[in-house]
Formats: structure tokens, sequence, C-alpha cells
């Protein structure tokens, strides 16, 4: 199956105009990002514009149009990191040895995804979804790619059986996630406990609808 982190063609972050090659572009672009990240965590990303990103990170407006060719590739750009950055913290859990089982990565992983929500600026507006599958519309939805990618490391981890039905679940049940956590984030900068903990048992339900939990 295809990995989120290595997958390039139709990944958004392809619509960069030069990619970056040495450590001093790496950086200006990096620091293009972490502009437009802050200005979707002030006013959503709705209202983002180029002169915005370029004002934020203490560059031209030429330098934003170097690398990104509009507002929407910077979001999707945006987007695509913080996908990338969730699934690599993801991945680093379910590898964590000391998880004796796949519930309990999983549920390890839950929690440090709360915690990106809740100190990486603009993730909680802009994730797996949202404008990153906006353009270009072929290829796979972003949200099956992460899936995806997580479902095969738990099958190498802890031998789950790679069964196309569980894996449709588990994407199921990663959307299911996304979209709990982000309403208990929407009006609470925190995560509104007591949705997180719904979102926790909801998530649970989605899973053990297609996989048998591990005895407690």
């Amino acid at each position: 199956m295809p990995d989120t982190l290595t997958e390039t063609r139709d990944h958004p972050a392809m619509l960069i105009r030069n990619e970056p090659m040495q450590a001093r572009s790496t950086a200006r672009l990096a620091a293009l990002l972490d502009a437009a990240a802050a200005v979707v965590a002030e006013i959503g990303y709705e209202r983002l514009t180029t002169a915005m990103v370029a004002d934020g990170a203490g560059a031209s407006i030429g330098t934003v149009y170097r690398y990104f060719p509009d507002r929407i590739a910077v979001l999707q750009s945006l987007a695509a990191r913080n996908e990338e950055r969730a699934t690599a913290l993801v991945l680093e859990h379910v590898a964590d040895q000391g998880h004796g089982d796949w519930l309990a990565a999983l549920s390890s992983s839950f929690d440090a995804l709360v915690t990106l929500f809740r100190t990486e600026p603009g993730f909680a507006s802009l994730r797996l979804g949202d404008v990153l599958d906006l353009r270009p519309a072929e290829g796979s939805p972003r949200n099956t790619v992460m899936a995806n990618t997580i479902f095969d490391a738990l099958v190498s981890r802890f031998g789950l059986d790679d069964d196309a039905q569980l894996r449709a679940g588990f994407e199921v049940a990663i959307e299911t996630t996304d979209a709990l956590v982000a309403r208990a984030f929407a009006r609470d900068a925190n995560g509104d406990p007591e949705r997180l903990d719904a979102a926790r048992r909801a998530v649970g339900q989605v899973i053990s609808a297609y996989l048998p939990l591990p005895p407690r």
C-alpha cells in the first residue's frame, strides 16, 4: 500500500513551484508554512492570503509565489505537512515496544493526536481532508492514504489480518477520530473534555465492529 510519507503522485506538496534542494531554501519554505499556520490558527484558512503569508514570514510576495502558485497551494501544502506530522506521530506510537497490543498503541496515538491539536498551529483547521483534497481531484483521498499507512504498520507490528473489510473499517475509524476530535476543538482551544471522552468511546465502538478487541 502507498506510504503517506513517501507517496508523491498527486500529493498537494507537488504544487510547490520550486522544490527546495538546499538548506536555505528548505528553511525559507518552512518559514512560509509556519507563517501560514499562524494565520490559519488566528483567523481561519478561509481568510488567508498570500500577502499575509509573506508578511508573517518577513518575506516578499515574490518569494511566496516562487514556491506557491496561489493561496490554495499554500493551504494544501500546509495541510500536507500536518498530515505527514500526524502520520509520523501515530507510526511512532505504533512502533513503541511498550505497547503490548494494537489497542494500546492506538489509544496512545489518540492522546498524541489530541496533543497535536493543542500544540500545532493551524492543525485543528487543516489536517487530512479539507482543502487537502480539493485539487487535484484524482488519486486516492489523503484520509485513505493515511489510514492505509497506519493499518500497514499495525499489520506488521501486531500481526493483524490484512483483510479488505478490516482495512475499510479502520479507515472509517480514522475519519471518525478526525471528525469527533475536531468537533471537540471547534470552540475550545484545549478540547472539550466531555467531547474528547465521547470521541474515544465512539472510535472504540467503530473499531470493535470490525476488529475483535484485545482482552483487558
